[in-house]
């Protein structure tokens, strides 16, 4: 694991981050004349780092299409990051997987979360963005801080 960054004074549930990150992202995900519910999934077994995330697209009907696996570990079967499939593609919800994925340290559950950890996000609105968006800000001024730290 890295070494984890303080985003704000009290801890953020994992969920929350999660959120975030799909929010972040929503604009390169979805059309807009497409309305769409999003879903993160994850297994989480208890006093183990989470390696894996698939984030999918739920259309009108429940059809469903896996929008990116990601990974904290590489291994024969798939590397480490976010892969995407072959109809979707975001350098922000990549980025911002990794970063969570990387951080998880500091990340809270809730204390009668079960294995399978599950948010679904529907369309953000203005405030949902800028909610995201402020969090971002946060923990990349935070991450150059703790960079200038190591590096003196």
């Amino acid at each position: 694991m890295s070494e984890t960054v303080n985003t704000t004074s009290s801890p953020l549930e994992l969920d929350k981050a999660l959120h975030y990150a799909v929010t972040l992202a929503w604009e390169d995900l979805m059309k807009p004349t497409e309305p769409r519910l999003v879903r993160v999934e994850y297994l989480s077994e208890p006093g183990t780092a989470l390696d894996h995330v698939s984030v999918w697209s739920v259309r009108a009907g429940g059809y469903q299409d896996l929008v990116c696996d990601c990974w904290t570990s590489a291994s024969s079967a798939h590397p480490s990051g976010a892969a995407f499939g072959n109809r979707q593609h975001s350098d922000k919800l990549a980025e911002t997987l990794d970063f969570v994925m990387k951080n998880q340290g500091q990340f809270t559950r809730a204390a009668d979360a079960g294995r399978h950890g599950l948010v679904l996000i529907y369309t953000p609105d203005a405030d949902d963005r800028k909610e995201a968006a402020t969090w971002m800000r946060g923990v990349q001024a935070q991450g150059v801080e703790a960079s200038k730290l190591r590096s003196n």
